[in-house]
């Protein structure tokens, strides 16, 4: 289970709008363990409720192979993102997937193919390589644009959306397994911090 704790910063210092506009919220999100140890690569996804997302604002994402390894180890990407997998290794790799989100083979190749992945399903993507076992990353693809992972100090920031009613979606790859994404509801008004504690079971 996760443990989700709010607070509000600066709302006294709200400044009036003019009529017609809406006012642009961001929220600031810090992820740690039961131990209160900083969580890196934790994906996070801001969903409006009750309303659409925006279409992509960035289709076009990369997850490259560099010293055997993916980077980034952890992506996250709205619905309907193109991804291409460049190979800046002096040796061939095979990607592919079989989680239900996305399932796709990328056969054996060097430099970059020429057409990217769509990832046209919401969900968990667990990446491999069919000739170096080590290899793996995650991909979370999300029904919006509002999207982030968290970096070494455990801490990621959204912004650009109107205030409203939102579900935070998040995972880590200490649940890998267990591809169920949690969600967490809650209404923000403008500035907004969020405290993540991702525990070892979803």
């Amino acid at each position: 289970m996760s443990l989700l704790r709010v607070s509000l910063l600066g709302l006294s210092g709200l400044a009036l709008l003019p009529a017609g506009m809406v006012a642009a919220a961001s929220l600031v999100v810090t992820t740690v363990d039961e131990k209160g140890v900083p969580l890196e690569h934790v994906a996070l996804a801001l969903l409006p409720v009750g309303a659409s997302a925006p279409a992509p604002t960035t289709p076009l994402a990369e997850i490259g192979q560099q010293n055997k390894t993916f980077i980034p180890l952890m992506s996250t990407v709205q619905t309907g993102t193109s991804v291409s997998f460049p190979n800046r290794d002096t040796v061939r790799h095979h990607v592919y997937s079989f989680s239900p989100a996305k399932t796709f083979e990328l056969k054996l190749y060097a430099g970059t193919p020429a057409r990217p992945v769509v990832f046209d399903k919401p969900g968990l993507v667990v990446l491999g390589c069919n000739i170096h076992d080590q290899m793996v990353a995650y991909v979370m693809v999300s029904d919006t644009p509002w999207l982030a992972v968290t970096d070494a100090a455990g801490v990621a920031r959204l912004g650009g959306f109107p205030a409203g009613e939102y579900e935070l979606q998040y995972w880590h790859p200490r649940w890998l397994g267990r591809p169920e994404l949690p969600k967490k509801r809650f209404r923000i008004e403008r500035d907004q911090t969020e405290v993540l504690i991702i525990k070892d079971k979803p």
